[in-house]
């Protein structure tokens, strides 16, 4: 049986200005990656079939590629080969044709449609509105709950910072990745607000809560804290790829998001959070 150690981390041979030099300019970069494409797109991050509307085929065929494109009148958005069963999901943004003449083109050709799947514009725009006001309230909410929990401002904003980096650069990598916002990628970022909260309330917990001096109670919080992050990340990346493998793009989407966010989650809570918590206890109001 494999056993996982998780090496202690010599706090005391950095600075604070140091341990959050790395996730600031993380953060401010991803927010760079975001506003660019703001301004370039109208868009914070491009928005998929689930909110633009539009229709998306999977057919069965050992065509090329090239003579996938050829046999529809209009210009698919994408398309993507799924080796595993040999078959192709297309998709069409709205307004290019109906789900029934884009079935007919496609059978036409002598392609056989496992699958077709259809979002009208306006309930896409709706959703749209729903799912990210849903991130939007999640959010609010979770950051209500931690200045209640623990009812002074620097450990509360330490949860709440690191919560917000760690959605931000998951959507600044889905934009330099080409992963568009859907019903799944909201899915994900919502766990991603959990996944913080629990390992940054750990932390905090141990710090601010429990016996022994600082490095010695994050330590402890690092042991179990690392430990689930790191099972969760290798849980997603075996998802992603088996999900890939099998063309279920919306898993595959779901566990890439995860990756990225928990793999900033582990710098966030442990270099960010830690000197925050470190600056509060030492040098801070709690001195």
């Amino acid at each position: 049986m494999v056993e996982f150690t998780v090496p202690e981390v010599d706090y005391t041979r950095y600075t604070n200005r140091q341990l959050a030099a790395v996730p600031l300019a993380v953060l401010a970069v991803a927010l760079l990656v975001i506003g660019g494409w703001y301004v370039a797109t109208g868009a914070p991050v491009n928005p998929g079939v689930d909110f633009t509307g539009g229709t998306e085929l999977r057919i069965a065929t050992d065509a090329p590629q090239s003579e996938v494109t050829a046999a529809f009148d209009s210009q698919p958005e994408s398309i993507r080969s799924v080796a595993a069963d040999g078959t192709y999901v297309v998709t069409f943004q709205s307004g290019s044709a109906t789900s029934s003449e884009l079935q007919t083109q496609a059978e036409d050709a002598g392609f056989e449609v496992r699958s077709i799947d259809a979002v009208s514009a306006n309930f896409g725009g709706e959703t749209q509105l729903l799912a990210l006001g849903g991130l939007a309230v999640a959010f609010a909410g979770m950051s209500v709950l931690v200045f209640a929990m623990f009812r002074t401002f620097v450990p509360s904003i330490a949860v709440v910072l690191s919560a917000f980096s760690d959605i931000v650069i998951p959507v600044a990598l889905m934009n330099l990745f080409g992963i568009e916002l859907s019903l799944g990628t909201v899915a994900a970022l919502l766990m991603l607000i959990g996944y913080s909260v629990d390992s940054d309330i750990l932390l905090n917990n141990h710090v601010l809560r429990r016996s022994g001096d600082f490095y010695e109670s994050t330590a402890r919080a690092m042991r179990t804290g690392v430990t689930m992050t790191l099972t969760s990340i290798a849980a997603m990346i075996v998802m992603t790829i088996t999900a890939t493998l099998f063309g279920i793009q919306l898993l595959a989407a779901i566990g890439t998001v995860l990756v990225f966010g928990l793999t900033a989650d582990l710098m966030n809570t442990y270099m960010l959070n830690v000197t925050l918590l470190r600056w509060y206890k030492f040098e801070g109001v709690a001195r």
